[in-house]
């Protein structure tokens, strides 16, 4: 599974793991993804999202219905 929000598109970062020796290796810097079941009201379901920890934040701040809006928006799948 891919490690990215559904809803802010929030992905990996890549950078380097730096040793005490100073030797860089590559590695990579995932967000916070959290998978929550929200009740749907206007489909008289549960939908499961995949959400970063931002995103979670921001369903409780602007709703369920505007966030699956939004998802749908950008050919996201609910």
């Amino acid at each position: 599974m891919s490690a990215r929000c559904q809803l802010t598109g929030a992905e990996p970062g890549f950078g380097k793991k730096i040793s005490r020796s100073h030797r860089r290796t590559s590695r990579r810097f995932d967000p916070n993804i959290q998978s929550k079941r929200y009740w749907l009201p206007s489909e008289g379901r549960h939908v499961r999202l995949r959400l970063s920890a931002r995103g979670v934040k921001t369903v409780d701040v602007i709703g369920i219905e505007a966030a699956v809006t939004r998802i749908r928006a950008h050919g996201g799948r609910v």
